[in-house]
């Protein structure tokens, strides 16, 4: 049995989206940090927000059309 991931990641297209992004979530309280995207995961923007799974219905509500999102993607390997 494989437990859920406790984290997710969003992958920007541009630092810039990634810095918008953050700004949204801190005013509207979501927890999260901008972490470098792990290696396992591509991306030409070098950096990714990290969320709480549970969060994820909220963050898409928050960010849509605001932000620039390559994808939403489950945190793996966090041990």
């Amino acid at each position: 049995m494989t437990a859920s991931p406790e984290f997710q990641v969003i992958i920007f297209k541009s630092v810039h989206h990634a810095l918008r992004a953050e700004k949204i979530m801190k005013e509207i309280g979501i927890p999260h940090k901008l972490i470098p995207v792990p290696r396992h995961i591509s991306s030409d923007c070098g950096v990714c927000l990290r969320f709480p799974a549970g969060e994820r219905e909220h963050v898409e509500q928050a960010l849509a059309g605001k932000v620039d999102i390559d994808e939403i993607r489950p945190l793996e390997n966090q041990g």
